[in-house]
């Protein structure tokens, strides 16, 4: 324990030197601050996962593939989020990393990207572009486990190289999005396989707040326990009041695909001091997050409608996953069903 607080305390002086004395922080507090009000009221939103694992039937793959599988016919950015904004959403939540580590983006940090792959759109800009459009928010998915460039995850030595990568191409997607639009929301995967302290939590905040100070942070599995503060998993139904923060600091919780309790908690710790914090659902519309040529049951219209109701009552917030097919466009089954939704729900 000893040791972890030094490392955390260390981290946050190497940050400090970095982006100057005062560190940018969330306010303690038990109401929502603005920028949770404005997630609040955004409720509804759709997910995107699109990338290498559209190509294979497979929702994890490990960084094998060879970039050039990565091939849709086209990348119908305007269609998805059109879709979206027709649905009655307020957002849309991109993948731009996967676990495989694979980029949607030319990136200057790897060769596992769009550039070297059967198509060399830029998704990240063509989506921004298209949010700016139609006026929906703009959110982004990174993973921290990236199975390509830092697979031996239990190799310590290998943090220091990895967490610059990560902050580097952090930056990268700011720079471009930030030319069409403003990012609401940066959702982060799987910090399990790592300790927490291992991540660099505190510099990844202090990276987009810096540049987005309105975005709303999110790591998967945000809260831990009692007994200890990196228990893994801790489900939204055993979360109570003032249980710890597991990865701090940051903005709203996750526990994918778990839903929220239905006396869900909002105030939870770090350091004696207590936060505000508004629970996020991610659920698929049909049986998996990336297209499969297999998946092809879809959930029907009174579930989605029990489920919206269940994610988004005590002011939280549902992200409902429809992911592009293998031409690039949301299938029309997706359409149809979000169109029927959106009248069921009268939004």
């Amino acid at each position: 324990m000893k040791k972890r607080l030094l490392i955390y305390f260390l981290a946050i002086l190497a940050v400090q030197s970095i982006y100057g004395q005062k560190l940018i922080l969330p306010t303690p507090s038990t109401t929502p601050s603005k920028a949770q009000q404005q997630q609040i009221a955004r409720k509804y939103g759709m997910f995107i996962h699109f990338g290498i694992n559209t190509f294979h039937d497979e929702e994890w793959t490990d960084g094998s593939k060879p970039a050039s599988s990565y091939c849709p016919t086209r990348i119908d950015a305007e269609q998805w989020v059109k879709t979206a904004k027709d649905a009655g959403m307020k957002y849309i939540i991109l993948i731009t990393k996967h676990h495989d580590g694979f980029c949607l983006w030319d990136s200057k940090y790897t060769e596992y990207d769009v550039a070297n792959s059967g198509n060399k759109t830029n998704v990240i800009e063509a989506v921004a572009k298209a949010c700016k459009k139609y006026n929906i928010g703009l959110g982004l998915y990174y993973s921290l486990w990236d199975r390509k460039i830092n697979g031996d995850v239990a190799d310590q030595s290998q943090d220091a190289a990895y967490n610059e990568y990560m902050i580097k191409q952090l930056k990268e997607l700011i720079s471009i999005a930030q030319k069409h639009t403003h990012i609401v929301e940066f959702w982060f995967d799987g910090g399990w396989v790592k300790q927490n302290y291992r991540w660099p939590v505190m510099d990844i905040y202090q990276t987009i707040k810096s540049k987005e100070p309105n975005c709303q942070i999110g790591i998967n599995w945000s809260i831990g326990s009692p007994e200890n503060a990196d228990a893994h998993p801790v489900h939204p139904d055993k979360q109570k009041a003032g249980f710890p923060i597991r990865y701090f600091p940051s903005d709203f919780r996750l526990g994918d695909p778990h839903l929220p309790a239905d006396n869900d908690p909002k105030v939870f710790t770090h350091d004696g001091k207590d936060y505000y914090m508004p629970w996020e659902s991610t659920i698929c519309i049909s049986g998996r997050w990336f297209y499969n040529t297999t998946d092809t049951k879809f959930k029907s219209i009174d579930e989605l409608e029990r489920l919206y109701k269940q994610c988004t009552k005590n002011d939280n917030i549902l992200i409902l996953n429809c992911p592009p097919n293998r031409n690039g466009q949301i299938r029309t089954e997706d359409i149809n069903i979000l169109k029927e939704l959106r009248t069921r729900l009268n939004l």
